[in-house]
Parts: C-alpha cells; structure tokens; sequence
C-alpha cells in the first residue's frame, strides 16, 4: 500500500480574530474591555475580529499583555491569514499585466511542467511571477527586463524579450541543482582540455562534472520558440558561474564553439555582467571570446594547415591528431570559407538537449 503526502491548502480562511475572540471568552473578557486594556479603540477591536483590520507587530505585543498569548503567536497567525487570502483571492488583472502575459511563452512553459495548465488570468499572472521569483511586474522588471536589456546580445532581446527572459529563467533554475566547488581560473582551464578532448568522444557527459570541479555550473536547456540564443553566461555568485548552452543549430561544431566561447567570458570578462550570445558578433569582448575558442580548439599552430585540407578524409585525420571531433573542424572550415557551406555535413554529429 501506498501513500500519497500532498501539502495541505485549505479553500477557506479564518481571521485570527476568530482565535482572539476565542481566548477573550475563557478569559471572561469582552471587546470593549479588551480595548481598554490593550488601549485599542473599541472600533479598532471589532475590525481585528473581523478580519478587517491587521495585527501589527505592536498590536500583538499588546495582546500578549492582555492574552497571555506569545506576540509570536498572534504574528504568526496575522501573517498566515493574509497569505492565505491573497492565494484564495489572486490579483485583479490589468490591460497591462494581459499585454504582458500575452509577450510570454505561457504554452511553452507550461508544456515543461513550469505553468499549470487551466489557470485563470490572475493564477496565471501569479504563477508567472512565481517562476521569475517575483513579487510583481514592477519587480520582474527591475530585476529582469531592465538588466536583460544592457546585455550584450540586445538585438536578441528586442526580438522575443519573454522568450529569452524563460530561456535564461530556466538555466537559472537548472544551475540552482548543480553543486559546485568554488571557482578557481586555473582548474577552470584544466577543466577546459578535459572537455576538449571529450569533444571527439561519442559520451561527453564528463563535461557537467569536469566543469562544476572548478566552480562552473554547466546547464543545458532546450531553446524557447523566438528566442534565437545559443548560449549565455553569467556568476550565480563570486564563487560559482554558470554557463547555459541550447540546442539551437543542433550540430555539434557549433554547440563546442559555443561552449568555448562562453568559458571565454568567465575567464577573462567582467563578473558584473550576463553574456548572451545570439550568433552575432558585433564588439570587441565577443571577438576575443570567439578568438579565445578558436584558438583552444585549433591551436594557432596549426591553423595554417587548414588550408590544405581538401577531403573528409584529411579532416578526419587531421581531427583524430589534435584530439577533436572532425565536426569542429569542418566547421572551421566553412567559417573561414574554405570549405562551402554544403561540403562536410557527414562529419558533423546531431544533438539533442532534451529538457528537465
């Protein structure tokens, strides 16, 4: 036999007046007489019974004069009672919040199982909120919309901001799950030639662990519909960054390049700032992010024999000498525009991040 344990949530709320009204009566005591031993206004008395007025923190003091009953307790009981009725009676719902409910990925996300399906517009508003970790929009926007547009890839942002707010919201709820050692540069790069070299494997998946053993929470995170972004990086704290990386080219040369573009803001850039990468790159700090991952795949020795790399059986071998998949280096290829477009496609592995 089994047993089901589920969180008790009543569909029905009692004021803590009913309590003081309740304890007021063992005592013998009245209202009016209760107001002027806790000198409160008799009116006053009557609201708290009601439900109407709220126990503040001096009020509860008070009472415990008068109750005998722990301030603690009637604090307790207040704070209890008002989140209770703000969850029976969710928020009237403005032509502004509908607006920006409208601009979010609500399908998607309910979908992964982040949304319930079947909400009305203000559990919906509510529950949106509760999975940015917001109190409100004013606050979603102070601590999303306003950053997200300073980031770097702002173009990204102007063209699906809801989409790509979920799409970091996710990696950020992700990256919360994986443990971390605190960050150090050096095990970070030693980390970096550990998964360089899985790259040519057919099981990368030492790259989370190789990662979080020097401080990096490596997340994966399928891509949102309109969100159009590769990868992003930003420091959960001073000792743990994050690097979250999507599915959106599904090859794999692309999806190491970018690995390696991102590790490249962790270790050289600021710790102040959030790169998200959209594929574009239009300033000096992605430029040497690019360089940097150029570089740590195919060395700069060895970059002048990609020209003479005319098969995919030169690149194979070639691959199989620097200890890298043979994608990453038709990749090159093609960037560089030695190789078109259409040529190497068979040595370029699919993948698929398959979301949690």
């Amino acid at each position: 036999m089994t047993s089901a344990h589920h969180a008790f949530k009543p569909d029905y709320v009692s004021p803590p007046g009913d309590t003081l009204r309740e304890r007021i009566a063992e005592l013998s005591v009245t209202q009016a007489e209760l107001a002027a031993r806790a000198g409160l206004s008799t009116k006053h008395v009557n609201q708290i019974m009601q439900g109407l007025a709220p126990i503040t923190p001096e009020t509860a003091v008070a009472l415990e004069r008068v109750t005998s009953v722990p301030a603690s307790f009637w604090n307790r009981r207040e704070a209890d009672y008002r989140s209770t009725l703000s969850r029976l009676h969710p928020p009237e719902v403005t032509e502004a919040d509908r607006a920006w409910l409208s601009a979010m990925p609500v399908k998607e996300l309910q979908n992964r199982g982040k949304l319930a399906f079947g909400l009305s517009e203000g559990r919906l508003l509510e529950a949106l909120l509760t999975f940015f970790g917001v109190a409100d929009r004013d606050a979603y926007d102070r601590i999303w919309r306003k950053p997200v547009a300073s980031f770097r890839r702002a173009d990204a942002f102007q063209s699906a901001p809801g989409s790509v707010v979920a799409w970091l919201r996710l990696g950020e709820l992700e990256a919360l799950a994986v443990d971390t050692q605190p960050y150090s540069p050096s095990a970070f790069r030693a980390a970096l030639l550990e998964v360089r070299a899985l790259t040519a494997s057919d099981d990368p998946n030492g790259l989370v662990g190789a990662c979080a053993s020097a401080g990096v929470a490596v997340v994966f995170v399928p891509e949102v519909k309109g969100c159009r972004i590769s990868g992003a990086t930003w420091w959960a704290s001073p000792g743990k960054a994050v690097m979250a990386l999507s599915d959106r080219y599904k090859k794999d040369d692309f999806f190491w390049f970018t690995l390696f573009h991102e590790a490249a803001h962790i270790l050289l850039h600021s710790k102040k700032e959030t790169f998200v990468d959209d594929g574009t790159d239009d300033d000096i700090v992605e430029e040497e992010a690019n360089r940097f991952a150029e570089d740590f795949l195919i060395p700069k020795e060895h970059r002048h024999a990609l020209s003479g790399l005319s098969t995919e059986a030169d690149v194979a071998a070639f691959a199989s000498r620097l200890g890298i998949a043979p994608g990453i280096v038709v990749g090159r290829l093609q960037h560089e525009g030695l190789w078109p477009w259409s040529k190497g496609h068979r040595l370029k592995r699919s993948l698929r991040i398959v979301g949690t």
